[in-house]
């Protein structure tokens, strides 16, 4: 398929979106509001602990509320994009059968790089733990973590292509390329953020061994 062709079903395709649409814009408002919400409260959380104090100082029940919010949250948003897909115009070539295949394989291999995610690093591990003080031992290396280092993130994308696809709707493609950029930028900000954490563990250990050491 040469580059003109594929500008053209682009453009195509673009002409298949409604960006005035109200649901559109929701889901697009909702989509970015998530990860703006979980690192602004998990930062406060890390610096004066508020959660953690309004759980009479215990971390995990804090942590396991943010945890709940979260995944709250994960499910409105995702029944704002679904309504938004439903308001918008299906694009004729979308709905070819070898379209709906893709969107299925994009669904379950996506669904796979969530759930072993989240069993890979647990409840506290999945979400922003570390923040809490609930720091894990190790570096988590197996699947799908030998992989990628944000599987959790990038299965999720597919499942917002592969609904976009299931649906026959260009305007998901656009809100599943604005989830992509959406969680580019969080990892940016999250990584380097959980890094320090674990820096800062790890010199408080070595600080200790060396004073047992002096002992």
């Amino acid at each position: 398929m040469s580059l003109a062709t594929v500008t053209e079903l682009a453009t195509d395709l673009l002409d298949y979106v409604d960006y005035r649409q109200r649901s559109f814009l929701i889901s697009a408002a909702s989509i970015a509001f998530n990860p703006t919400f979980w690192n602004i409260v998990a930062r406060k959380e890390y610096r004066t602990h508020f959660l953690t104090r309004a759980f009479g100082g215990n971390a995990q029940r804090a942590c396991y509320f943010l945890a709940a919010t979260i995944f709250s949250l994960g499910l409105v948003r995702d029944f704002l994009y679904e309504r938004a897909l439903r308001d918008q115009p299906t694009h004729p070539a979308l709905e070819a059968p070898h379209v709906q295949y893709a969107a299925y394989a994009l669904l379950a291999v996506g669904n796979i790089l969530v759930l072993s995610s989240t069993y890979q690093l647990g409840i506290t591990g999945t979400f922003l733990g570390d923040y809490f003080g609930i720091l894990l031992d190790d570096i988590v290396t197996g699947f799908p973590f030998n992989l990628m280092n944000a599987p959790m993130y990038y299965g999720s994308t597919m499942n917002f292509l592969g609904t976009a696809l299931l649906y026959g709707k260009p305007a998901g493609i656009v809100l599943t390329l604005h989830v992509l950029v959406v969680y580019l930028v969080a990892i940016r900000f999250e990584d380097s953020f959980t890094a320090a954490i674990y820096a800062k563990r790890d010199k408080e250990r070595k600080e200790g061994k060396e004073s047992k050491k002096e002992l």
